[in-house]
């Protein structure tokens, strides 16, 4: 593969992945009413008619175990190491990025709708409240994107340093503004969006759970691979801050 198609494949993989974090604001959300981004939402998590329950939360929780293995295993170096006997390094993370987006929109397409009422909110305060905190989760995840390196995280960076002839700095350790708060500020983000609404259906709920545990199953191997490049200062900061809430206790 040559260097532009390169270059082109991770551009276009980065295009992919944002429009559909984009519509994962949309989808959690049910934003079906809204000017503008009413007309492109086909699909939300509550839309549809809803079936019998049981075949329901087989299909999610089997849509949700499609892109929580995609995403894990791709991750791994083990995976990355025999995964760049086939295609070009400077192509993996973006092939990562891709696969991980086209799972999510086939959950987007195949989501089963479960619409009995968890909780609803009716204040009118509370509810400006949540949805403040829904889409500040999402404004979290951005943001620690990019305390980190955006672009490297999401397979630009490399696509256009081979296309360039130029190798990318090597990886070293920093603690950037909310990573000196808690380790994982991204999954913070994340968790925040999943849970924060004013009215949570069963079928929100069962996403909101399914991710939350995903992301708990996969912190210790994420972390396990960072001890394993990073050595003693990562243990260190391990034992110094917190994993995910704020000013609790680090248990390393």
């Amino acid at each position: 593969m040559g260097k532009i198609l390169i270059a082109l494949y991770g551009v276009a993989s980065y295009g992919i992945f944002f429009v559909t974090f984009l519509y994962l604001i949309a989808f959690l959300g049910n934003f079906t009413d809204l000017p503008v981004v009413g007309a492109y939402v086909t699909k939300t998590i509550d839309s549809g008619t809803a079936g019998p329950v049981g075949y329901a939360m087989l299909v999610n929780a089997g849509l949700m175990a499609i892109f929580g293995f995609s995403h894990s295993i791709m991750a791994r170096p083990w995976f990355k190491d025999r995964w760049t006997k086939i295609v070009p390094a400077a192509a993996e993370r973006s092939t990562y990025v891709l696969v991980s987006s086209l799972a999510l929109i086939l959950l987007y397409r195949e989501w089963q709708p479960m619409t009995d009422t968890v909780w609803s909110v009716a204040d009118t305060t509370w509810i400006t409240v949540l949805w403040g905190l829904y889409l500040g989760g999402y404004g979290l995840v951005l943001l620690t994107t990019f305390l980190i390196n955006h672009f490297e995280l999401f397979g630009l960076s490399q696509v256009l340093a081979n296309m360039q002839g130029r190798a990318l700095p090597q990886d070293s350790f920093v603690q950037p503004l909310l990573y000196k708060i808690v380790r994982h500020p991204l999954y913070v983000g994340w968790i925040i969006a999943f849970w924060a609404t004013p009215e949570m259906s069963a079928g929100h709920l069962l996403f909101a759970l399914g991710m939350t545990g995903y992301i708990l199953a996969a912190i210790p191997h994420e972390e396990a691979d960072l001890e394993a490049g990073l050595g003693e200062s990562y243990r260190d900061y391990k034992k110094r801050v917190p994993m995910l809430v704020p000013f609790m206790k680090s248990k390393g």
